[in-house]
């Protein structure tokens, strides 16, 4: 089908495959579109935002549903939308399903939320209705979206313990990266981040999508091959890893 993602303000990638930065932290979103099934990367920072694409996407699609998420890590500004898509399947790398499950994680999710500017009440609210991840990966999982494969990849630890990347391939091949690449701004590295594997994240991330890919960062303007292996070996002598 014809979509036009700029009516709704997201941004084309190639056939099927869009995303939108969201305001406030400059989060990115991920959509790819199959015959049977549509695919979301990441669903905001809020439940208000999770339903506003909500509202995008069935504009986008004549009214379809999302049938799948793919969670990229477990930070707030990716995960807290989610429950706003009932009914979809929701996948994220293995021990995200325990961190988003646990009752202290939720509050430490709800707490970094609120010191970074969400709403309290808001933040709560995502806080108390998290949906953790029904499937997890360890490895590689190929999702079938009717006329279009997807590859979902386990490709951390790096900027957390959790990092989870989406390949969909077709005439341009797509890497949504999640927080793992980051363009408007320093990559950042938090208490739960593992320095020393993200060099190895990201040489896993050019083997899935190869030269010509577009790379999507979590945060900011799409990059390409160069720009990761650039931000791979800043990274390395960030964290003096070989």
């Amino acid at each position: 089908m014809d979509v036009d993602w700029e009516a709704y303000g997201w941004e084309r990638l190639a056939d099927g495959v869009g995303r939108r930065r969201l305001p406030g932290w400059d989060a990115t979103v991920g959509l790819v579109l199959g015959s049977r099934g549509v695919l979301l990367y990441d669903t905001g920072s809020s439940l208000a935002e999770g339903a506003e694409l909500r509202t995008q996407i069935k504009g986008l699609t004549g009214g379809r549903r999302v049938t799948h998420i793919a969670l990229g890590h477990p930070h707030f500004d990716h995960v807290f939308g989610t429950a706003a898509f009932a009914g979809a399947e929701v996948f994220g790398a293995v021990g995200s399903d325990q961190l988003l499950s646990r009752a202290r994680d939720r509050e430490a999710l709800r707490t970094d939320a609120v010191r970074h500017g969400l709403d309290p009440v808001a933040a709560a609210e995502a806080a108390d209705v998290l949906v953790a991840p029904r499937h997890v990966v360890s490895g590689e999982w190929t999702l079938d979206l009717g006329d279009r494969q997807v590859l979902l990849a386990n490709v951390g630890p790096g900027h957390t313990g959790h990092d989870l990347a989406l390949c969909a391939p077709g005439s341009r091949e797509v890497v949504f990266c999640g927080d793992l690449v980051e363009e408007s701004g320093e990559p950042q590295a938090g208490p739960d981040a593992v320095p020393s594997r993200w060099p190895d994240a990201l040489d896993r991330l050019l083997s899935l999508g190869g030269e010509q890919a577009a790379y999507v960062p979590g945060h900011g303007a799409v990059v390409d091959s160069a720009f990761v292996r650039g931000q791979r070996d800043e990274l390395a002598r960030r964290f003096g890893v070989a």
